[in-house]
């Protein structure tokens, strides 16, 4: 399998790399991994009875409440709805001016989110190589206002907030593999700033990563998997709803 591998990602570069000149190696790589359909020691059905699995298995739900009932959150003088913690993001109020080439041609008020720091988080997948191929590793994630509640999102997904246990709860898993990889065997393979929907977040960004590592012997639990990159894209062509938007961002860049 590793032969194959290495054999028909040559084969790819000495066709294609010329037309791809101002790519690195990894990003031509990259360009390989979205067409190649083997390698993987799980079936796309395999993935997806999975990530089936591990949805069932999710026990967060949520009820609707009043914004003034929210634990933790108050409205401050400025008559924002923040947390108590100064952190995560704000409930504000914007006024929106020369709109002519909206469907509302006089401006219009409406809430907004804002990330404090505007920099929202990390969002970062783990590369490893598995007989050659590369695989990245995914979680099943559970969050309140997911379709399904679980999706299929990235190693690391967490606010800036989040990775310094500003909720007073435990450690986000990976967080130190994306904030210091040169210091926890990681090799940094895409760092973009991509930009969050406008219309619901106020100048938000994310850094999307992608972080290689040679070794990784840390047990991860059931939630996580690992899948190629071909097989990521395929779930998300045929599949509905269970790849959170994060990783199709990153998706769409590599």
């Amino acid at each position: 399998m590793k032969k194959m591998y290495e054999k028909q990602l040559q084969q790819f570069l000495d066709c294609y790399g010329q037309s791809m000149p101002d790519r690195t190696l990894e990003q031509k790589e990259m360009a390989f991994e979205r067409l190649y359909t083997g390698g993987s020691h799980n079936t796309i059905d395999e993935i997806v009875s999975w990530f089936s699995e591990q949805q069932n298995k999710s026990t967060m739900s949520y009820e609707v409440i009043p914004l003034l009932e929210c634990n933790g959150w108050e409205f401050d003088k400025s008559g924002s709805l923040a947390h108590a913690s100064g952190e995560f993001f704000r409930v504000e109020g914007i006024r929106v001016f020369n709109t002519q080439q909206r469907e509302v041609k006089g401006g219009w008020d409406q809430p907004i989110l804002t990330q404090v720091g505007y920099d929202g988080g990390i969002l970062g997948l783990i590369r490893k190589r598995i007989d050659a191929v590369p695989h990245y590793l995914v979680e099943a994630k559970s969050e309140p206002g997911n379709y399904g509640i679980t999706q299929i999102s990235t190693s690391l997904q967490a606010t800036f907030s989040n990775i310094k246990q500003a909720h007073k709860g435990d450690k986000t898993a990976f967080s130190d593999l994306f904030m210091e990889p040169e210091n926890n065997g990681g090799t940094v393979v895409f760092k973009r700033w991509m930009s969050e929907d406008g219309g619901r977040l106020l100048n938000k960004r994310n850094l999307s990563m992608v972080v290689e590592v040679d070794s990784f012997d840390i047990e991860t639990p059931a939630r996580y998997h690992w899948v190629t990159l071909n097989q990521l894209i395929e779930i998300n062509r045929t599949k509905d709803s269970i790849i959170a938007p994060h990783i199709r961002g990153i998706l769409s860049a590599l």
